[in-house]
């Protein structure tokens, strides 16, 4: 594996802390870690991913991000996903550890996916019914699943986009819905039986 460093990303980096950010609010999460401090940019890797090691002190977190992801992406593109998955996944680790909770590989995929679509719902002109319901297409229903059906890693993912998808089906158009920030919040703070229960609940 060849990790190259960030010189020549600062775009990508502040796309990413614009979105952990935005996580952070949608949330009212206290400020963690700057992400930009724990991204690399890897030659062999062929999408974001997060490497997690306990420590003695803690956990120990890297952002693995593909070397051609090297701009600033469009807003609706898989390229901008991959960042908003990165920052999600950072965020809830970074957070778990300072509450000093758990968090399963399935709840993380879980929350990535809520959160590409209230993170996306701000950033678009989208809030309106038909422009929701063509993003909850364009993120659950119009995907194509690397990992094959019945591995584990395909199990997983689908399992995600399902239990997201139902949940996003709840929330309302206007991103400043009290209800859906309240759903949103709960969801979050949920642990993975909650957040199952809490979607199958849609």
């Amino acid at each position: 594996m060849t990790l190259r460093t960030q010189h020549g990303s600062d775009r990508v980096l502040d796309t990413l802390r614009q979105r952990q950010r935005q996580i952070e609010i949608l949330y009212q999460l206290e400020t963690g870690p700057d992400i930009g401090d724990f991204v690399r940019f890897d030659d062999t890797q062929p999408r974001e991913t997060v490497l997690v090691k306990q420590g003695a002190n803690g956990i120990e977190l890297a952002l693995l991000l593909p070397a051609d992801l090297q701009q600033a992406p469009e807003t609706l593109s898989d390229d901008h996903l991959q960042l908003i998955e990165g920052a999600s996944h950072f965020v809830l680790l970074a957070e778990r550890a300072r509450m000093e909770l758990p968090a399963t590989r399935l709840e993380l995929e879980i929350q990535a996916e809520v959160d590409k679509f209230a993170v996306l719902l701000e950033l678009t002109e989208l809030s309106t019914e038909d422009g929701l319901w063509r993003l909850h297409r364009w993120l659950f229903e119009q995907v194509t699943f690397i990992d094959a059906k019945n591995t584990e890693l395909g199990e997983r993912y689908r399992t995600a986009n399902d239990l997201a998808a139902r949940l996003c089906a709840r929330l309302s158009p206007d991103r400043h819905a009290a209800s859906s920030r309240a759903l949103l919040k709960r969801f979050y703070r949920s642990g993975q039986a909650e957040k199952i229960r809490l979607a199958l609940a849609a």
